[in-house]
């Protein structure tokens, strides 16, 4: 399922950032339809799935998992509107200085919880995004956050562009890692207060040269560049730069008066 592609993907950043693979793999709480992924439910499982399966706790509701375990992240990708309550979400308020809220399905009626409600529940605290848009939010305090809708948009461009300059014979998992490091690099303080997790759009050309080059190394220290090596590193971010398509036209029609 796509929620245990992207617990998947979260493990191996997390081995990335130092932790063992046993460590990273104790965080994450899979809640289904059943309840909490536990080890008893034995062939029922897939491979994928009984990898991140708990010993105890079989069937425990989502509710139930956050008062118990007290976790600092909740990811949504089950299209149940309204699955996210408000008790669960205080609670992690309380547990946590910035929860991460994602309620990642779509369309909006799907979505876990909306954003003024992650906002609203967490004190304005909560670093939000969602799979569907939402309208920016007052808080009580008369900031006003701005949610952000979770999109491939920032990252694809660059990978792709990447991938094609140094003729990337495969696009790895390691790849997207360093391409969703170099996004984050653009984020600012203020962005954050602002409720954001993106930069703003105007800056998608430097986020996308930046992911580009990224892309670029991560395939050329893999040896899976065919186009590029070692010895071009010097030289790569102008290189990328002058690679970088810039759509500017000159017309095609003369422009001349007519006097009658």
């Amino acid at each position: 399922s796509a929620g245990i592609g992207v617990a998947q993907v979260l493990l191996q950043a997390m081995v990335e950032q130092g932790w063992t693979p046993e460590e990273a793999r104790r965080a994450f709480f899979i809640v289904d339809a059943k309840g909490l992924l536990g080890k008893v439910r034995g062939d029922a499982l897939t491979n994928e799935q009984a990898a991140f399966a708990r010993e105890v706790d079989d069937g425990l509701s989502l509710g139930d998992v956050v008062a118990k375990y007290r976790p600092t992240v909740l990811l949504g990708m089950t299209a149940v509107g309204g699955l996210f309550k408000e008790s669960m979400l205080r609670q992690m308020a309380r547990d946590c200085v910035r929860p991460i809220v994602f309620p990642l399905s779509n369309p909006t009626t799907k979505a876990e919880c909306t954003a003024e409600q992650a906002f609203e529940w967490t004190d304005g605290r909560c670093v939000f995004a969602s799979g569907s848009p939402f309208d920016p939010v007052v808080c009580g305090d008369g900031r006003v956050l701005y949610p952000t809708q979770c999109n491939n948009m920032y990252i694809f461009p660059g990978l792709g562009f990447g991938a094609t300059l140094c003729g990337a014979t495969r696009i790895t998992d390691k790849m997207l890692y360093v391409a969703a490091e170099a996004l984050a690099d653009f984020v600012t303080e203020e962005d954050i207060e602002l409720g954001k997790v993106f930069p703003h759009i105007t800056a998608i050309r430097d986020v996308s040269k930046a992911i580009a080059v990224a892309v670029v190394k991560e395939a050329v220290g893999s040896r899976l560049a065919t186009k590029l090596s070692e010895k071009d590193m010097d030289y790569l971010d102008s290189f990328v730069a002058r690679k970088m398509y810039d759509p500017v036209y000159v017309p095609l029609v003369e422009r001349r008066e007519v006097l009658i």
